[in-house]
């Protein structure tokens, strides 16, 4: 039985659309205009029990309204939904005691207080031991490398600690579901790797349920089988993320290490496929898929090669092509 079952889950805001100028604001008194924005759109997916999925889309796609739906903070227009058996907007206790929502942007944590204080008034909220309490704080906050931050007010801390305190805090009662958006945005390299590393080993350890947005691609590639891509509200791909480049990308990137480079005019060397990179020692070409083999042995048998690489195109390159159409 899937734990996430959407079917048709449509939001719609109602906007007023307001005149410039004084003179449209004591018209709007009279008679106001709206307008009708659909976040999401007839959005269906089924997500099973342990999975790690990557919600991905461009700025304005509905990718946090659908999450903020699944958490019970948004009523939808119109579908349904089932998150662990409940109907997440009911905001039964039951449900609300086993999933948790991080908002990269947004703090759970009291600001001017130490992160620990925070960590104990949730963990009486939900009527945590304080036994398991102190284990599970301790085990986290050295996986995530912040065990000597816990008693600093959290305005004092980094962006990175503060979201580290924030994954700590929304795992406290070790929820079945996890909903993540954005959770490394604005975070350095190093911490984006800890904070990575960390939701791989409690999906894996926990069997924990997750649903991840993010605009780095290197945390969907490293954590994540399955990609949701949601576009002006409407699901667009679902399914493994290597079938993106299959689907997506019908060239690859074919390299060749040569002398003499420059002895190569252009118009010549389009024949093999478009030159995307020409250096001193070095040629770059963009190669549909089917010509790949016979464009490989054109060159060994063409030019001087003394190397011949073969690669993919990356799939931010796939992911950014996509979100353009």
């Amino acid at each position: 039985m899937p734990v996430i079952e959407v079917s048709g889950l449509t939001k719609t805001f109602r906007t007023y659309k307001k005149q410039p100028g004084f003179g449209g604001a004591i018209k709007g008194l009279f008679h106001r205009q709206y307008e009708q924005t659909i976040a999401v759109n007839d959005v269906s997916f089924k997500i099973e029990p342990g999975e790690l999925v990557g919600f991905l889309g461009p700025n304005g796609a509905g990718k946090t309204t659908t999450l903020k739906m699944l958490a019970g903070l948004l009523y939808p227009t119109g579908g349904s939904a089932r998150v662990l058996g409940y109907v997440p907007w009911e905001r039964a206790d039951g449900y609300r005691r086993q999933f948790a929502l991080v908002l990269g942007q947004k703090n759970q944590l009291w600001w001017d207080l130490p992160a620990r204080e925070s960590l104990e008034l949730n963990a009486k909220i939900y009527g945590i031991p304080a036994d398991r309490f102190e284990r599970t704080v301790t085990e986290m906050s050295e996986m995530l490398n912040v065990r000597d931050k816990l008693n600093i007010s959290v305005r004092e801390l980094s962006l990175g600690e503060r979201m580290k305190m924030e994954l700590i805090a929304s795992l406290l009662h070790q929820p079945k579901v996890l909903f993540l958006d954005e959770p490394t945005i604005g975070l350095d390299v190093v911490s984006q790797k800890i904070v990575r590393e960390f939701i791989l080993r409690h999906n894996t350890g926990q069997k924990t349920t997750i649903l991840l947005t993010s605009h780095y691609m290197a945390d969907i590639q490293a954590l994540c089988d399955r990609v949701i891509i949601i576009d002006r509200g409407k699901i667009f791909f679902d399914g493994k993320l290597s079938e993106i480049v299959d689907r997506f990308a019908d060239f690859k990137l074919v390299t060749i290490q040569c002398e003499k480079v420059n002895d190569y005019p252009a118009d010549n060397l389009a024949r093999y496929g478009e030159v995307v990179e020409k250096n001193a020692g070095s040629i770059k070409f963009k190669v549909k898929r089917d010509r790949v083999i016979a464009v490989c042995k054109s060159l060994l048998d063409d030019l001087p090669v003394s190397d011949i690489d073969i690669q993919e195109v990356p799939i931010e390159d796939v992911i950014r092509q996509i979100f353009a159409r």
